[in-house]
């Protein structure tokens, strides 16, 4: 399995026989290095309904025929908009062909702004995404403050690699997001979700001095690790 970082959370895991992007953040994203109309992914899995992990996600999965998998209520959603999706929630795992999905929990919002109008539309409970296929399991911890239950979730679903926000302002910080992978105890643990705009820069080396136990990789857009 090969896991690639493209700026803020965009994460692409590339197995033998699929391609799956999680949150994809392109358009407006100066910090990835991808095209999106160049992203032709089997799946598409979403932590929750901002416009900075939604993304380009309707216009890539109405072009390559993704399945958008999504908490529920962002799944419907999109689902009126076109889109081929799967509805989960937090807790609920299912095994696709692509691999197996499981969402756990997160601490954050979830919805998106309709500012025309002035209104905010729902989207359901905000959620961090399992991934296992080929005997390897990403952990991508979405939007969340700190919560204690990080602990029971790596001990249920130990991680080869951990996605931890740590920008600050909107999700944890580096001191926060240090203390949750002491939590979870991944394998590996990358910094994600900081610098893309001004009220969450961040130095990321900060968060991995203060990580005891378990190797950091800081990756720039466009790196990848093979698991």
């Amino acid at each position: 399995m090969k896991v690639s970082y493209h700026g803020h959370s965009v994460v692409k895991i590339k197995t033998e026989s699929h391609t799956i992007l999680i949150d994809p953040f392109i358009t407006g994203n100066e910090l990835t290095d991808l095209k999106a109309d160049e992203e032709n992914p089997d799946a598409i899995l979403l932590t929750h309904g901002h416009g900075d992990h939604v993304g380009d996600t309707i216009d890539i999965a109405k072009r390559s025929g993704a399945l958008v998998v999504a908490p529920n209520e962002l799944a419907v959603w999109l689902g009126w908009q076109g889109v081929n999706v799967h509805p989960m929630h937090i807790g609920g795992a299912n095994q696709f062909d692509f691999g197996k999905v499981k969402f756990t929990q997160a601490f954050h919002g979830s919805s998106f702004i309709k500012e025309d109008s002035q209104e905010i539309i729902y989207t359901g409970m905000p959620a961090g995404i399992l991934f296992t296929a080929e005997g390897k399991t990403v952990h991508h911890l979405g939007d969340t403050g700190l919560f204690s239950d990080l602990e029971l979730i790596g001990k249920r679903h130990p991680a080869d690699i951990a996605f931890v926000p740590i920008g600050d302002n909107f999700t944890m910080g580096p001191e926060d997001a240090a203390y949750a992978v002491g939590l979870i105890k991944p394998k590996l643990a990358v910094p994600i979700h900081f610098d893309t705009f001004p009220p969450i820069r961040q130095d990321p080396e900060s968060f991995k001095e203060l990580v005891d136990g378990t190797e950091v990789r800081i990756m720039n857009a466009g790196d990848s690790i093979e698991l």
